[in-house]
């Protein structure tokens, strides 16, 4: 008798150009799409970026906007279709991580345009049909398949000027996704494989960076397990780890990669007490103690690891913690205001989160 249970996976649809120097398929792929002029966006930190990029496309650019900012403030959406429109663009090309994707993701999702992503951090947002954006102080998430990018171009030369701290915290960000993947209600064998090998190729790939910055192969490796692990992110349902993170990131106006960062050795360890069977797998990397592992893989990495260091008071928490159970939503452990607020405020002052059993 077959141990495979029933299952339902549908293919994430984007077509990947993957490849040290795929870049230079950028106008092709932007004609492929039936583009005559493209919008380039960027955050004001990667403007020159998308000036170059501009550049090297021609007559293919219709111009720059580079006011992406995070958690994707429905206003600045306003200002990007206006741009779009007096431009006579046609398309848009997203370069940079979540923030300008994000907001590539929400121009396109309203006006229909064919969207094209030269990723550069490791958010995996690229591939998913998730928008998160924000108004008014809080943020709410839409899935629809229309809001995925059509072409993704992961180019690892482009990823050899993030900073090392970026690096880092999007490295993480991208795991969280993997990890959430395997205990998702929705799940299946595919995707389980997929986040499984995405959290090893980050586990190995993000030490070598901070290493060595300027090693092709490891930012290469980087970027394999960061479209795996949007994929995964893309695929299936997340649970307690990304609803946390969008509640303190868009209430409190929090860095959202560093946020994930801190948060996922404390929501492994959280879910790992009911869902020991469905993180054995990653479980295994980390010599069987998730959160713990997962803990002590971001300190060898310098990566943030208190909610205090973001300006993040214990007050917050609490409005946080009613926050996070004010809707209901399935995870694998059940969700109380006492045990978020234990959670969070392990994570407020960067303890190391125990090994605990079911």
């Amino acid at each position: 008798m077959s141990t495979t249970p029933a299952f339902t996976y549908q293919s994430a649809p984007s077509r990947i150009i993957f490849g040290t120097g795929s870049v230079g398929s950028l106008a092709a792929e932007i004609e492929a799409l039936g583009c005559k002029k493209v919008l380039v966006l960027s955050t004001p930190f990667q403007k020159n970026d998308a000036k170059k990029l501009a550049q090297d496309i021609g007559p293919l650019a219709a111009g720059v906007f580079s006011d992406a900012q995070m958690h994707t403030p429905v206003n600045i959406t306003a200002l990007a279709l206006a741009e779009y429109a007096a431009a006579g663009a046609d398309g848009i090309v997203s370069i940079g991580g979540g923030s300008t994707i994000g907001l590539g993701k929400a121009v396109s999702w309203r006006n229909k345009a064919p969207h094209l992503v030269v990723a550069t951090t490791y958010a995996g947002s690229e591939v998913t049909d998730i928008l998160g954006q924000t108004e008014d102080g809080v943020k709410t998430t839409v899935r629809d398949p229309a809001i995925r990018p059509e072409t993704v171009i992961y180019d690892a030369n482009l990823t050899l000027g993030l900073p090392v701290a970026m690096s880092v915290s999007s490295g993480l960000n991208a795991i969280a996704h993997a990890i959430e993947g395997l205990y998702a209600q929705d799940r299946n064998p595919v995707t389980s494989l997929m986040a499984v090998e995405a959290i090893r190729s980050m586990k190995d790939a993000l030490p070598r960076i901070v290493k060595a910055p300027q090693d092709v192969a490891a930012r290469s490796d980087a970027l394999y397990g960061s479209w795996l692990c949007g994929v995964v992110l893309g695929s299936v349902g997340m649970s307690l780890h990304h609803k946390l993170c969008h509640t303190l990131g868009g209430t409190f106006d929090l860095p959202h990669a560093e946020t994930h960062a801190i948060l996922l050795p404390h929501t492994a360890a959280f879910n790992a007490v009911a869902a020991q069977d469905a993180l054995a797998p990653a479980a295994d990397l980390f010599d069987d103690d998730l959160g713990g592992g997962l803990y002590d893989l971001a300190t060898q990495l310098g990566a943030p690891m208190a909610l205090r260091d973001l300006g993040v008071t214990e007050g917050d928490l609490q409005k946080a913690a009613d926050l996070a159970v004010k809707n209901a939503y399935w995870n694998p452990r059940d969700i109380t205001r006492d045990g978020i607020l234990t959670l969070l405020l392990d994570a407020l002052d960067g303890k190391r989160p125990s090994l605990k059993k079911a």
